[in-house]
Parts: structure tokens; C-alpha cells; sequence
């Protein structure tokens, strides 16, 4: 009998000792923004933190000290396997990504939050068959806090006050809408907003809240405009590497996608909303003039930049979409998930 209980308990060892550790994969993220920057910080690594929980432990994300590649090759770095996981502007591209534009427009709402979770579940509903992030696995959706106008000198009342005036954007819509407001855009990283302010090369720019004191512009700007629902927004999207993924069990996958997707989309528009919420206490606490666009200036806004979304029905149009009809589904999305 003693000698069965010692071969059981051998046995046992052995099996234990042969049975094979519980797997486990680290992903490789790469963000072109600061590690301290919102993006980075809240929103990247926070969906890092869900993935490890979500998966037990198994999956771990590991942010690169540097960027593989700059914003607009962030799509082909993580297609290519440079890195696991990014997230871009999709308007960093022009053309590539045309549907992504719905989000974009100027007047969507007040929050990053509700037009966030409102793309990713309407443009998964529409624009998902199109398949214009091939080579990647779609990870998340989401805007950047309603974009809003500030100036170096000049205050903005109506749109005769931005004429001509040079106006630092990013990507994307944004470029068409300051031309079509009479403003001339100037392309240039959000990194060197501050220098071409100082520099007087460019007179304003529009940016969301948060971000004026985050690239510490407050003692440049002297006027800002607040255009309610936004006078343009920047779709964003976050990427994973196709075959990395498919290399991942299945429970793991899933697990992974259960953090990502609409609950990514919500999670990042409310870290901007936050962000923007305390952008905007700093600036009315420093020497900014603050004003809200009265209905003349409004109006003006709508009258020029309404033919860029008649426009953008063409595009999808062409695609198989009814532009005008996903759009005022989107809109009204956007309402109910603002509770209006």
C-alpha cells in the first residue's frame, strides 16, 4: 500500500512537473505621443490594463519607449508587424480612409464621450463591410473633444474675423472646413503648435479644449470661441496587428475584444471629456478671453460647411452607402446618448 501511495504521489510530480505552463503574450504597443500625454497615458494603456485583466494575465501590453513610426505610418508599421498595437488619425492619410470622414463634421455634440461610443456603433453598422482597415484588426473608434477656435490677436465674432487669418490644424475634414470659413490652414504636428504660435507664423488654432493647456499655449492665446456641438472633430482608430491576433487562442481573443470596440470608444471620450472639462477651467482661470459663437456666427458656419458633408454623400454614395441617412442616424445617436 505504501509503496502504490509513493508511486501515485511520483506519478503525480511528474505530471505536474511535464504539464505545460500557463502561456502568456506581450504585446508591443507604439504611441507617437508622449507617455504623459491623455492618449497615451488614459486611453492606450488603459485598454493595456483591461486586455491583462480581461485575460487573467495571459495577454500583456508593454508601450515601445519610442514611436515605430511617425503618425501617418503608424497604419503600415503595425500592418507590418513593427509593433502589435497603435492607434492614428485616420485623416493623416488623406483618401485612405473616406468613411472614417462622418465623424468629422463640424456640429455632432458637446461629447467626446456620446459621439465616440455613437461612430463606433454606426460606422461598425454601415461601414464595417467595406473593409477599409484590411491588413488590421479594428480595435476602436473614437473623436477627440468638439474642436473650438482660439486666436493669438484677433477676436472671432463672425467669420470676416478669421479671413485670411493662418490657422494651425492637423488632418482630415478639419483642412476643408478652415478653407471653407475663409481661414488659411496650415499642416503642421500638434508638437510645434506652440512654436509657430510664438513665431507669429500662424495667428490661432483650433484645437479641443484639453488640449491648449497640454501643449502649455495658454500665455500665446488671447481669445477663444466656443462653437456649440463643435466646430469639427478627428476620428481616431486603434489598430492590432492581424496575424499577431490570429496567433492568440480563442478565449483570448475574445477576452480582447470585449474590452475593445464600443467599450475603448467609451472609454477614451470620457478621458477627453475630462480632460477638456479641466482645459477649460485652466484657460477661463488664466487671461483668455472666452465666448460662446452666437447664432449669426453659427448660421454662418453651417451655410459654408454644410456642401463638405453634402459632398461626402457623393463619396459614399459610391461605396453603397446613403451618406444623408447614416448621418442623421448618427446624429441621432449622438442625441440619445447625450440624454437629448
Amino acid at each position: 500500500m505504501k509503496k502504490l501511495a509513493t508511486l501515485a504521489a511520483t506519478l503525480l510530480a511528474g505530471a505536474l512537473i511535464s504539464a505545460p505552463a500557463q502561456s502568456e503574450t506581450t504585446l508591443t504597443m507604439s504611441s507617437w505621443l508622449p507617455p504623459s500625454h491623455i492618449i497615451t497615458k488614459d486611453m492606450m494603456m488603459g485598454w493595456a490594463k483591461q486586455v491583462e485583466s480581461a485575460t487573467q494575465g495571459r495577454v500583456k501590453v508593454r508601450l515601445l519607449p519610442k514611436a515605430v513610426a511617425s503618425p501617418p505610418g503608424t497604419f503600415d508599421a503595425v500592418r507590418d508587424g513593427l509593433a502589435d498595437v497603435s492607434l492614428s488619425v485616420h485623416g493623416y492619410t488623406p483618401g485612405r480612409f473616406p468613411m472614417t470622414k462622418m465623424a468629422e463634421f463640424p456640429f455632432l455634440g458637446d461629447s467626446a464621450e456620446a459621439i465616440s461610443v455613437a461612430y463606433y456603433r454606426t460606422y461598425m453598422k454601415h461601414m464595417a463591410k467595406l473593409d477599409e482597415h484590411k491588413g488590421l484588426v479594428l480595435l476602436g473608434l473614437m473623436t477627440h473633444g468638439p474642436g473650438q477656435i482660439y486666436m493669438t490677436k484677433q477676436k472671432v465674432t463672425s467669420l470676416s474675423d478669421l479671413a485670411n487669418q493662418k490657422i494651425r490644424v492637423g488632418g482630415g475634414v478639419v483642412v476643408d472646413i478652415t478653407k471653407a470659413i475663409g481661414a488659411v490652414p496650415l499642416l503642421k504636428p500638434a508638437s510645434e503648435t506652440y512654436e509657430v504660435l510664438k513665431s507669429g507664423i500662424a495667428d490661432g488654432i483650433f484645437f479641443p479644449k484639453d488640449s491648449v493647456p497640454a501643449f502649455k499655449l495658454v500665455p500665446l492665446i488671447n481669445h477663444m470661441t466656443v462653437v456649440p456641438g463643435g466646430l469639427y472633430n478627428v476620428s481616431f482608430g486603434l489598430w492590432m496587428n492581424e496575424a499577431k491576433f490570429k496567433g492568440l487562442p480563442k478565449a483570448d481573443q475574445d477576452a480582447i475584444m470585449k474590452v475593445s470596440g464600443e467599450n475603448f470608444a467609451r472609454l477614451a471620450g470620457k478621458v477627453w471629456d475630462g480632460a477638456d472639462d479641466a482645459g477649460l477651467k485652466s484657460m477661463q482661470a488664466g487671461s483668455i478671453i472666452v465666448r460662446t459663437a452666437g447664432p449669426e456666427l453659427v448660421a454662418e458656419i453651417k451655410a459654408k460647411t454644410d456642401p463638405l458633408e453634402k459632398a461626402w454623400y457623393d463619396e459614399a454614395k459610391a461605396k453603397g452607402i446613403d451618406g444623408a441617412a447614416v448621418m442623421a442616424e448618427f446624429r441621432a445617436e449622438i442625441q440619445k446618448l447625450s440624454g437629448k
